[in-house]
Order: structure tokens, then C-alpha cells, then sequence
């Protein structure tokens, strides 16, 4: 009987071993996000801007703005200060955050001035190649009185391979809340 049992394993092991292998695709994860549609916000602070309505506007007290993005596990951070004769001051604070933070990490960090005359809105868009733990920053100023920085972090571990989709879309947003930034008067 254990012959027999053997003889049919082997039999069934000899047949099974025949015809071609095809070898299959390696498969991609496909992530898709809706065209970004934006309206204008309002903030409890004297600035306003235009954020995709995929996202979610939460004002705090501390000074700060949050766009959170639940589907990507993403926030944007906004933070307000008034310039009170230390525009320097917060500009250093606002490079320091970007070089100091994110360079150890960085592959490359790309600077993107930004002017927009018309509307008194002066600054710097940061774009941080690698597995930083961001990869989109920018500060914007009238110059005067007003001084806002904005910073991107997702709920997950650096790894930029992972994130970029969602990455890539949300810099886009953030490239357009800085160029639809309008102070009040």
C-alpha cells in the first residue's frame, strides 16, 4: 500500500512538472486622487488662500492652520506670526527648519523663490528630495506685517518611494495655496 501511494505522488509530481512557465508582470499599486478642485478659505488669521477640496480646514488657537488629507494620512501645517520688526528672525527660523531639520535625510532640497507683487506676497518653496520627514515647505511674507510658513507630514515612516504619489499632489497643492496667499488690509 505504501508503494502504491508513493507511485501516485511520483505520478502526479512527474505530470504536474511539464508545460511552459510564464513568468507574471510585477504589479504596481495604483493610487488615484480626484482633480483638485479649490475654493477659497478664510483663516481666523489675516490671510486667506485657496485649498483643494479634498482636504480639511481646522483653524487652532495656537497660531496655527491644519489641512488635514484622512485618505492620504497627511497634514499640512500652517503657521501665522506677525511681524514685529523681526522679519530676519523668522526668515533664519524658517531656512533653519528647512536646512537644519531635513538635510541629514535629504537627498536634495531645490528653492523656489516666489513674487507676487500685486499682492505683497514675497517667499521660498522648498521641495526636499528623499526620505526627509517632509517634502514640501514654503514661507510667505508681505514684508511688513504679516508672516506665514506651511509644512507637509505624513502618519507613516519616511520612505519618498511609498509616498510620492500622494506626495507629488499635495506639493502641487501647497505650490498653489502659496501662489493664492491674499492678506487682508
Amino acid at each position: 500500500m505504501k508503494n502504491y501511494i508513493l507511485f501516485i505522488i511520483f505520478a502526479i509530481a512527474l505530470v504536474s512538472c511539464g508545460g511552459d512557465v510564464t513568468p507574471k508582470p510585477t504589479s504596481l499599486l495604483r493610487l488615484e486622487y480626484p482633480m483638485p478642485a479649490y475654493y477659497d478659505t478664510l483663516t481666523q488669521y489675516p490671510f486667506s488662500l485657496e485649498i483643494n477640496d479634498f482636504s480639511k480646514l481646522q483653524n487652532k488657537s495656537n497660531g496655527a492652520v491644519e489641512i488635514h488629507y484622512p485618505k492620504m494620512k497627511a497634514t499640512v501645517y500652517l503657521t501665522y506670526k506677525s511681524v514685529n520688526n523681526d522679519l530676519n528672525d523668522l526668515l533664519l527660523d524658517a531656512q533653519k527648519l528647512t536646512y537644519k531639520n531635513h538635510v541629514i535625510k535629504a537627498d536634495e532640497i531645490i528653492e523656489q523663490p516666489f513674487i507676487n507683487p500685486d499682492d505683497r506676497v514675497y517667499g521660498m518653496f522648498y521641495s526636499v528630495g528623499g526620505d526627509a520627514a517632509t517634502n514640501a515647505l514654503f514661507y510667505a511674507t508681505d514684508s511688513t506685517k504679516n508672516f506665514v510658513t506651511a509644512s507637509v507630514y505624513f502618519y507613516a515612516k519616511p520612505n519618498f518611494d511609498s509616498i510620492m504619489p500622494a506626495a507629488n499632489y499635495i506639493t502641487k497643492d501647497m505650490k498653489h495655496m502659496l501662489e493664492t496667499i491674499k492678506w487682508e488690509n
